[in-house]
């Protein structure tokens, strides 16, 4: 493991990041250079939401040769990353890298195949300082996540042992949630980490805090996280800063996986149109922060958010998405003064062949251990196991559908409708497990086994069970939350559910016209109904599903689709208006 032999005090060393206060005049010229003699820089790369997005993907992300609109540009790739990390470095000793969450889970076939280990190893490669520990980080428990720090061979299903690296070590860099409480009142992972740059009078000591968003537990599988308690992050932060002062720190980063979006550009200092729940996290921070890199939302963006909020004077920063950017932060400190005297952020994109061009030997040393776990999935990711006739979307409609997610809902149903499989009449889908459109092959109009896994990652068991019609409508109004501040959370549903919503009624009251089979609901029947293994927990506070009965498990849910395509050849697109309704509410990020 990287960092074996480092002492207890280096172990804890954490993170820097900081923002423009301008700098100060000064009434001579030996006194200005003496200050400038007492001056330090660093730099911080920041990033979030990787999600084990080992190979570059093909998204559209900012022009930035054009400096407006975007357009595909292959972007992200593990190699790439550490090539762009490596140059930093060269060009700034004082570097320090870290991440805001979702470094793993919900990954593509690559990653995931092997329980993120790929994707573990290449960080420590990179030499990824911490992780602010995300929602996807708990996709599979409390202990693997343990595990994917600690290092272990763990199995955690018969067909997934750790296949690779018999010896996985575990992650060479930290785990930060200082909100995260187990039952004995202690964090499940530090709270807080030091990093200390130079040494003697010109040291620069920073400290990070890192956060879990207070709602992870109705985004993962409630068993899960079953006896953790997350904690409000502003209050967290705001009570670990003057600890944190009181240990020499002369900078404070907050790294919290939370966000928000904005209207402005990636690189709009001005926080434009700002939005989102980080905007009430940030509005009760403590104002002697210096820097919060954030994520969860998967938005771009780098500002000082003094322009919103004067009394606030932090730098906000968020680099999008599957690494396809990364934030730039420089930071001066000095050292005589003992005070910040200018930060800047810029969001870079992580292009396709900056590992070529590197001369870093880094990025080829990462692009080794990458090819080695694509050897391990190519068999699997390349077999063909459909041919559909439209490429099948996530993009939602007004009413709150989309085909793919259409598609899934119907193949959760027909795997599971059968007596002998539950004798289920209907499922519903969150959007929240549907991670990649399903785009044919235009010459063959094939589908890969690599793109269903893409498509619904998470490994997820079909679960059917009874609940009563009363039942069934009080989970389909959970999805219009009384506060008009939260989102909805639409389910997709199986053609053999139809209903209406208004969401001008009073909660509570807006689902009508439900029918089931072309039947109208009836509150005193009981009903078969199948959904996932993260919904039939809780999950997404779908709270109702806990009261099913008589449950049956069924097949993992990548397995149901494949075979509803299979059964379906030259498969269309559904046709919309299943649910009927106008949402005004956006979707829930994840």
């Amino acid at each position: 493991m990287r960092r074996s032999t480092l002492n207890l005090l280096e172990l804890l060393l954490g993170t820097v990041a900081l923002f423009a206060l301008g700098a100060c005049s000064f009434s001579s010229a030996s006194q200005a250079q003496g200050n400038a003699d007492a001056r330090v820089t660093l730099k911080i790369v920041a990033f979030n939401d990787f999600h084990g997005s080992l190979e570059p993907s093909l998204l559209s992300v900012p022009d930035v040769a054009a400096r407006q609109g975007t357009k595909p540009l292959p972007a992200g790739g593990a190699s790439n990353l550490a090539a762009m990390v490596a140059r930093f470095r060269a060009e700034q000793p004082n570097t320090m890298v870290i991440s805001a969450g979702d470094l793993v889970g919900a990954s593509p076939l690559v990653s995931a195949l092997t329980l993120d280990e790929g994707t573990i190893e290449a960080m420590t490669l990179i030499g990824v300082d911490f992780n602010a520990v995300g929602n996807h980080e708990f996709d599979r428990g409390v202990d693997e996540l343990l595990r994917l720090q600690r290092g272990g061979c763990k199995q955690y299903t018969a067909l997934e042992p750790c296949r690779v690296n018999p010896s996985f070590g575990g992650a060479g860099f930290g785990f930060l949630s200082a909100n995260v409480i187990t039952p004995d009142g202690s964090t499940l992972f530090p709270a807080s980490a030091l990093k200390i740059f130079g040494s003697g009078k010109r040291s620069v000591t920073i400290g990070v805090i890192g956060l879990t968003l207070k709602d992870t537990p109705s985004l993962v599988t409630p068993s899960g996280v079953r006896g953790l308690k997350f904690e409000d992050e502003a209050d967290t932060v705001n009570a670990w800063v003057p600890r944190l002062r009181a240990q020499g720190a002369d900078i404070i980063v907050v790294a919290i996986h939370q966000g928000g979006e904005t209207s402005g550009d990636m690189n709009d200092a001005a926080c434009a149109g700002l939005t989102g729940p980080i905007v009430p996290i940030l509005d009760r921070l403590d104002a002697s922060v210096d820097v919060v890199v954030t994520g969860h939302t998967h938005r771009a963006y780098a500002c000082d958010y003094r322009l919103r909020n004067s009394a606030k004077p932090f730098l906000v920063t968020s680099a999008g998405q599957y690494g396809t950017l990364l934030t730039d932060i420089d930071i001066e400190y000095d050292t005589r003064e003992r005070k910040l005297i200018r930060k800047t952020a810029v969001n870079r994109v992580v292009e396709a062949g900056a590992a070529h061009a590197s001369s870093s030997t880094l990025p080829d040393k990462v692009a080794s251990l990458v090819a080695q776990y694509m050897r391990q999935a190519e068999p699997l990711a390349r077999r063909v196991v459909a041919r559909i006739s439209a490429d099948l979307g996530r993009s939602i409609s007004p009413s709150g559908e989309s085909p793919l997610g259409l598609v899934v809902a119907d193949a959760q149903w027909h795997a599971t409708r059968d007596p002998k499989a539950g004798g289920s009449e209907l499922a519903l889908m969150n959007p929240g497990g549907l991670r990649a459109d399903l785009i044919r092959d235009p010459g063959t109009g094939n589908i890969t086994y690599s793109q269903l896994f893409a498509a619904q990652p998470f490994g997820n068991t079909l679960v059917v069970m009874t609940l009563t019609g009363r039942q069934l409508r009080q989970l389909l109004e959970q999805q219009f939350p009384a506060d008009p501040k939260e989102p909805a959370r639409v389910l997709f549903p199986s053609s053999s559910l139809q209903y209406s919503y208004d969401l001008k009624r009073p909660a509570g009251q807006r689902v009508s016209d439900v029918s089931v089979a072309g039947k109208s609901l009836d509150d005193s029947r009981s009903y078969r109904v199948t959904v996932n293994s993260f919904l039939a927990a809780g999950g997404d506070r779908f709270t109702t599903l806990r009261e099913g009965t008589d449950t049956v498990g069924g097949p993992v849910d990548v397995v149901a689709l494949e075979n509803y395509l299979a059964a379906h050849p030259d498969l269309t697109a559904p046709d919309l208006g299943r649910i009927r309704g106008d949402r005004r509410l956006g979707r829930a990020t994840d």
